[in-house]
């Protein structure tokens, strides 16, 4: 996926809430036809199964209010849309437009209203406790320390704050990425360059005030059980 990765700045130098400096794929229709390549041939449905885990980590509630941070051409927010149902609302956000008109048209075709737009997760142009639940999926491999630090900020600013009186808790964060190359059993591709450590991923959550920070890790089908996996989540609370 890298192979068509980009970075995208503002021509006039200005910080844009529509400009990020990680890396961008906008690839469109072409991002989906990749993604089945890969998934069929090399991960064989893993990757499947990795958007299945995160929206059953993050325990979806009829009526929830849920943000897709890198939705890309918006096949997790479709079922996402599934779990909350009619009384819920869902937002896709991703840098790369050809993946937002992707997401639009998919969406659009499945009778599915979710609200796609051009963004970035370093300006989330959203206000404060917007939503119950924000996800990401393999995206975080696409952002340097900094700006994972400046996105989950943000991340935690437009989540729902826990509420003392009643004792409910905080909005849900679950995150999935890569593992780094050198923390995995797979032969290196380009479809999973960069990756995240999973320790230093959740000290970030934690560290931008979340709780209950919780790591899981997935393998791929041709290795062991006791594999060091190919993916990870990363699943907290605001607190």
């Amino acid at each position: 996926m890298h192979s068509f990765a980009k970075h995208r700045h503002s021509k006039s130098g200005k910080a844009s809430t529509k400009i990020t400096r990680g890396l961008i794929l906008d690839t469109g229709w072409r991002y989906d036809l990749m993604e089945w390549f890969f998934d069929t041939f090399l991960f064989r449905g893993k990757l499947r199964e990795l958007r299945q885990r995160t929206v059953d980590l993050a325990h979806l509630q009829p009526g929830e209010k849920v943000l897709d941070v890198g939705c890309g051409t918006g096949t997790l927010a479709m079922e996402v849309a599934r779990r909350v149902g009619a009384t819920g609302r869902v937002f896709g956000i991703d840098p790369g437009e050809q993946q937002i008109a992707r997401a639009r048209s998919k969406a659009a075709r499945r009778n599915l209203s979710i609200e796609f737009q051009v963004g970035v997760v370093e300006h989330l142009d959203f206000p404060d406790q917007t939503f119950d639940v924000v996800i990401s999926t393999i995206m975080m491999h696409h952002l340097s320390d900094s700006l994972k630090r400046q996105g989950l900020a943000e991340i935690a600013r437009v989540l729902r704050s826990p509420d003392p009186a009643s004792g409910k808790p905080g909005g849900r964060l679950v995150i999935a990425d890569f593992k780094r190359p050198e923390e995995r059993p797979a032969p290196p591709v380009r479809f999973g360059a960069g990756g995240s450590r999973i320790q230093d991923l959740a000290a970030l959550v934690k560290n931008a005030g979340f709780l209950r920070v919780e790591i899981e890790e997935m393998q791929l089908p041709r290795f062991p059980a006791h594999s060091a996996g190919f993916a990870s989540f990363v699943r907290a609370d605001k607190g």
